[in-house]
């Protein structure tokens, strides 16, 4: 189709063709369930992988939940069989997972993808894939897709939509240039997330040693030193187990309701924010954004809220409703202010001391809260309920344990907190590049030197 028949959804300078992303596509298709359904999954890996949307996110593959299917299923999915440089497009979902999209990692082929993630396959002569991955997971591009959706909480879009999609297309040097600026971003922002990642493994290491399996009490019980520990540290523990309602624990120490842990502060519902979209006063935080952040689809208010819903850098928010495989988490809030919607918990620790207790133990009940909320999952969704977490128990060591621990795993949380914050600014700065170069506001040298000066 001629470009004058087509209006971009960003300004773009009028020398620049614009184009569907069918005409630029050699392949625009989704995959399927492999025969005999999640069941037949293997446990490990033979050969194929299957990607699904939760292994989507924006510029970013996660191997986490990655299944693998045997050569008899992939052999059943052939046509949904993926391709280095082959982009990744989530085309149902709820609010967190539509429409997030990233280019296939080559280290996750060969593989295929389920029938809620579109492949679309670039003509290279034409069109870069990581000029398209950068133009499709910029926000207001997310915007333009998410009016396709035909409405309610759980979007979809076809393959119509998708080879309807407009793209600005400057000369593919250029289309080089300008990915490549954003790859050095991401690489970047990928660094900070693996040092982040490997900071808290350590401290999730040590909380599972002393938390779930009491190592340094089964040391002290058969006559032995706790690894790594001086003697000073190891007269904190006990050396002895008593019985209780969850079994054998530490002796002293005691079965707790994760309730009891910290205030737990809901949201207000979303009208009483009265909501405007003219980006006024402080964003409202829903689930949405706890991953992806503030965006431009994120809505604003001006009202006044009680402090109590206003939530600030380093907040703990809990997730409690959603679906229960994608939504029900436990996050650190690493933007400015804002209000928080229904649906989040804000956890407020007791005393400064156990946060970092808190936090590892929220995140170690992860699949635990995701069972429940799967035990009341309708259409999709599922909820935590205050109850629940009343009759959730947890052994809570004594104050000098648990001070102890925030001691030695307080600084590795605040470094990977510093390393997403850093991140955050990082993304900021990759969101505000595109459309700024797209529509002729900056030129290619000195976009450059704005990413290597970020």
């Amino acid at each position: 189709m001629s470009s004058e028949f087509l209006v971009s959804p960003i300004d773009c300078p009028s020398s620049w063709r614009l184009v569907r992303l069918k005409d630029i596509s050699t392949k625009i298709g989704s995959g399927a369930t492999p025969t005999g359904g999640q069941a037949a999954y293997q446990e490990k890996r033979t050969n194929y992988a299957l990607v699904r949307s939760q292994n989507v996110f924006d510029r970013a593959f996660s191997n986490d939940g990655l299944a693998f299917i045997s050569d008899e299923q992939a052999a059943g999915l052939r046509n949904a069989m993926l391709k280095k440089d082959d982009l990744l497009l989530n085309i149902t979902g709820d609010g967190a997972t539509f429409g997030r999209a990233c280019l296939v990692p080559e280290s996750v082929l060969p593989a295929c993808v389920n029938q809620h993630v579109s492949i679309i396959r670039l003509d290279k002569t034409q069109a870069n894939p990581g000029y398209v991955l950068s133009y499709l997971t910029h926000p207001l591009i997310k915007a333009y897709i998410e009016g396709f959706n035909a409405g309610g909480s759980r979007r979809a879009i076809t393959k119509g939509h998708i080879e309807s999609f407009v793209v600005p297309l400057p000369p593919l040097a250029e289309q080089e240039r300008m990915a490549g600026i954003l790859d050095a971003l991401d690489e970047r922002i990928s660094l900070l997330r693996e040092n982040s990642t490997t900071l808290e493994a350590i401290a999730q290491a040590l909380f599972k040693s002393w938390f779930i399996d009491f190592d340094p009490v089964r040391a002290k019980q058969s006559g032995r030193v706790p690894e790594g520990m001086d003697e000073a540290i190891a007269a904190l523990f006990p050396d002895a187990f008593e019985e209780s309602e969850l079994g054998l624990v530490p002796k002293g120490w005691r079965p707790c309701p994760v309730y009891e842990l910290a205030s737990y502060i809901n949201g207000a519902a979303y009208k009483a924010f009265d909501p405007n979209a003219e980006r006024r006063g402080l964003p409202i935080i829903k689930i949405a954004e706890l991953k992806a952040g503030v965006t431009s689809q994120t809505a604003y208010s001006d009202v006044e809220m009680s402090e109590k819903y206003r939530i600030r850098l380093g907040d703990i928010l809990f997730s409690w409703s959603g679906n229960p495989d994608t939504s029900i988490d436990t996050f650190v809030w690493h933007h400015s202010e804002a209000w928080l919607n229904q649906h989040i918990f804000r956890v407020v620790p007791h005393r400064a001391i156990e946060r970092s207790f808190v936090l590892q133990t929220l995140r170690y009940l992860r699949p635990k809260f995701a069972e429940l909320a799967r035990n009341k999952q309708t259409t999709g969704l599922g909820h935590v309920t205050v109850a629940d977490m009343k009759r959730l128990r947890v052994v809570r060591p004594d104050e000098t344990v648990i001070s102890l621990f925030s001691e030695i795993a307080g600084p590795i949380y605040e470094k990977a907190f510093e390393n997403q914050t850093q991140v955050s600014s990082l993304v900021a700065i990759r969101n505000t590049l595109l459309p700024r170069l797209i529509s002729g506001q900056l030129r290619l040298p000195e976009a450059e030197a704005e990413a290597l000066a970020a």
